[in-house]
Formats: structure tokens, C-alpha cells, sequence
């Protein structure tokens, strides 16, 4: 794009009444379309590069208040604030914010007041309303809930690294942190992270969990509120054998999980989220977009199983030559179990990924949605959420619980040795 179409653009935008800090220093791509880009309130500071057919900018949005911003194909909502780094492929809904320095990539959605402090890296990442990253993190191919509000949510401190990349060189590591059935309902006590820590996934965590400061937790905690201040290991040296998996029904069972949830979560999206989002032509597209980005997590997720799938054959071999008459018959049974009966599971995820769950608790919980949305004649999200009580909170959880179980319910059937 020249000099002048850029500047044609900045005026319309400024005509239209975005406040541009800086009018010479901001880019707009070719392909945007600045009728998706509001006038209301929004701020454009000094280096902004606004890139991609499909980015939209809704209302009180500022960016590049710290830093200059580049967004590319992300959907923003109402009063969200990207102060500083690369944005591209991403949602933000009303009022998640960012500090300078961070790198957000494909597939991520920060729900409400979700925020970062500066210097923070993700991808594939989903974070519900509240959740708080600190500063100099790495935080990729993570689901993470808890939490009730700003003063009361879930957190992880600064220096934190989620570990998603094994040295067999495979990414079937997304770690579930909290869940979606009961993360959802917004009631849920948060989990902590402590800083200079780490997490090795795939991993599975309770609400409430505390992991203290300093601590690299490889396992699994799924119960709720419970506080981890160390972990042992065992110091003796052992050969590493590139290409084999030693225990593969942990790692198998926590992708199928992870799957599960996010598959729960489209399901939340289109039948409530959707109740909210679709108000207006803008809320339409940030509801399309954050739609899209599920599905692009569930096609990460389901592929990246996958390619952990097609290396069990070379494990097992491995496995074999290494151990001999002591290899086990359950690992063995369970390497080729998975790997011949890869095509039915994934049929599974696709077949309820796309098909609606029709139970009397989804039909009654939507009903219950829509007359809250009615009567409060605002429909704002947190607020309706939040105000249900005890037992429409249990039904919508025991909605999207059934969902997650009769996935792993089906795959299991098909894979009797993980049981």
C-alpha cells in the first residue's frame, strides 16, 4: 500500500472519530476494512500497523499506548487494551488487555478483563474472564479458568513457562487448568502458578491449585485446592532412546481431555455465548472470529494427537529391542490399540464437535439464559452468569459435563486397555 492510500485511510478513520495519536506513523494494510473498525472511542497511538481482511476493532479499544502495536486478522471487542507487540489471528473480548512486548499468535482467546502484564508469549492459548499472566512468560497451548472476579482470579506469576515440546520433538502437551464445565459458571476458586515456575504438559490441574514459586510440577493434581510447594525427583542418570515413549496412558488421556473440553467449550460458545455476542453487525463478527479460533484449537489439538499416535508403532519397536522378555504386554497392547484405532477416534471428536447435544439440562439452561438476558434488558455476560443460582449453575455444568464424558465415554470403548 503507498503513502497516500495509507493516508486516505488514517483520515476516514480519524473522520469517522478514531483519535490518532500520530497520523504518519500508522500503516493500514490493503485488505483492511475500516467499516470494521469503529469510531467510538478508539485509539490508535504512534506505530500502529493494522493488517488482515478479517481484524475488527470494536468500540473503546486502544492500542499501542506503551509500544507500537501490529494486529493482523484479530477480532477486538469493546474497551480492550493492547498496549505494545505482535497480535495476529487472536480474540480479545471486552476489556482483556495486554502490556508491551507480548507476541500473541493463532488461536487465542482472552475472555473478560483476561490481561498480561508486559513481555508475555502465547499461541493456542484460551484464558477465561479474569485470568491474570504476569510478566516474561511463555504460555502456550493452555486452557485456563478459576477465578470470580478481578480481585479474586486465577494467576501466574512472572518468569512462567509452560513446557509444550517434548524431546521426541511432538506438541501433544496442551494443558487443561481448571475446566471448562465448571470454569465456565464463573464460581470456581483460582489457581495459582507461582513465578519462576513451570508446568510440563500435558497437565491436568484442580481448581484452587497452588503451585509455589520456583516449582517445575510435572504430573497431574486434579484435585481441587491443593497446594504443591515441591516435587521429587529421582537424581539418577538413565539412557534416553530418541522416539520412544516409556508410558504413553497419562499423556493419551489428558489430550483426550483437553479435546473433550474444548469441544464442550464450541458447544457453550453456540448455544449461550452467542446469546450475548450477536447483538449488532460487530458483535456478529467478534462472536464468527472467536468461533473460528475454537475450531481452529480443536484441529491443532486433534492433529497434534495424531502425529503422537503415528510414532507408537517406531516406540513400540523400540520399546521392544530395549527391554526384551521385560517389556510390558499392557504398554505394547496399548501402543498398537491406539494406533489402529486412531480413524474411530477421531470420528468421535468431529462427530461431536459438529453435532448438537440435546439433553433436557443444555435445553433448559438455554431457556433459563434467554429469559435472564430479557429480563435484565442488558445481557451483560459476567453479570448474567454470575447471577444464576446454585442450581441453574449445576445444570449448565452437568450440560457440558456430559458432553466431556460421553467423548471419553466413546473413545475409551474403542480403546478398553486405557481404562
Amino acid at each position: 500500500m503507498d503513502f497516500n492510500d495509507t493516508k486516505k485511510k488514517v483520515l476516514l478513520l480519524m473522520e469517522k472519530g478514531v483519535k490518532v495519536t500520530n497520523p504518519s506513523s500508522i500503516d493500514i494494510g490493503d485488505e483492511v476494512d475500516i467499516s470494521r473498525i469503529s469510531g467510538e472511542g478508539v485509539v490508535l497511538y504512534s506505530g500502529c500497523k493494522i493488517y488482515g481482511k478479517k481484524t475488527l476493532v470494536m468500540s473503546g479499544t486502544k492500542l499501542g499506548y506503551e509500544a507500537p502495536v501490529t494486529i493482523k486478522d484479530c477480532q477486538i471487542g469493546p474497551n480492550v487494551e493492547l498496549k505494545g507487540g505482535f497480535f495476529t489471528n487472536s480474540v480479545f473480548l471486552e476489556k482483556a488487555n495486554m502490556g508491551s512486548c507480548a507476541q500473541v499468535r493463532d488461536a487465542c482467546i482472552l475472555e473478560e478483563e483476561a490481561n498480561g502484564a508486559h513481555c508475555v508469549g502465547l499461541k493456542h492459548t484460551i484464558l477465561f474472564p479474569f485470568v491474570t499472566l504476569g510478566s516474561l512468560i511463555n504460555f502456550c497451548d493452555c486452557l485456563m479458568s478459576g477465578g470470580t472476579s478481578r480481585k479474586n482470579h486465577s494467576e501466574v506469576g512472572s518468569s512462567y513457562i509452560h513446557f509444550n515440546y517434548t524431546p521426541n520433538q511432538d506438541k501433544a502437551t496442551a494443558s487443561l487448568i481448571g475446566d471448562v464445565p465448571r470454569g465456565i459458571m464463573l464460581d470456581q476458586n483460582p489457581v495459582f502458578l507461582g513465578g519462576q515456575g513451570g508446568l510440563v504438559g500435558p497437565a491436568v490441574l484442580g481448581f484452587g491449585t497452588v503451585l509455589a514459586a520456583g516449582v517445575v510440577f510435572r504430573g497431574d493434581s486434579t484435585e481441587d485446592n491443593a497446594l504443591i510447594v515441591a516435587q521429587s525427583l529421582d537424581d539418577k542418570k538413565a539412557v534416553f532412546y530418541p522416539g520412544l515413549y516409556w508410558n504413553i496412558s497419562r499423556r493419551v488421556l489428558n489430550n483426550i481431555t483437553y479435546c473433550a473440553n474444548l469441544i464442550a467449550l464450541r458447544h457453550w460458545y453456540l448455544d449461550i455465548r452467542s446469546q450475548f455476542l450477536q447483538k449488532d453487525s460487530m458483535g456478529r463478527e467478534l462472536f464468527t472470529g472467536a468461533l473460528e479460533k475454537i475450531d481452529i484449537a480443536i484441529e491443532e489439538r486433534i492433529s497434534r494427537f495424531e502425529a503422537l499416535v503415528k510414532k507408537l508403532p517406531e516406540s513400540a519397536r523400540i520399546y521392544k529391542s530395549v527391554m526384551r522378555e521385560k517389556a510390558s504386554k499392557k504398554l505394547m497392547d496399548q501402543k498398537a490399540e491406539i494406533f489402529d484405532k486412531w480413524g474411530e477416534i477421531e470420528d468421535i471428536f468431529y462427530r461431536f464437535r459438529d453435532k448438537g447435544i440435546d439433553v433436557p439440562s443444555r435445553t433448559s439452561f438455554m431457556e433459563m439464559i434467554v429469559s435472564e438476558i430479557e429480563k435484565g434488558g442488558h445481557g451483560d455476560y459476567i453479570s448474567v452468569i454470575q447471577g444464576l443460582d446454585k442450581k441453574w449453575r449445576e445444570t449448565g455444568t452437568s450440560w457440558l459435563d456430559g458432553v466431556v464424558n460421553d467423548i471419553r465415554k466413546g473413545i475409551l470403548e474403542k480403546i478398553p486397555s486405557f481404562g
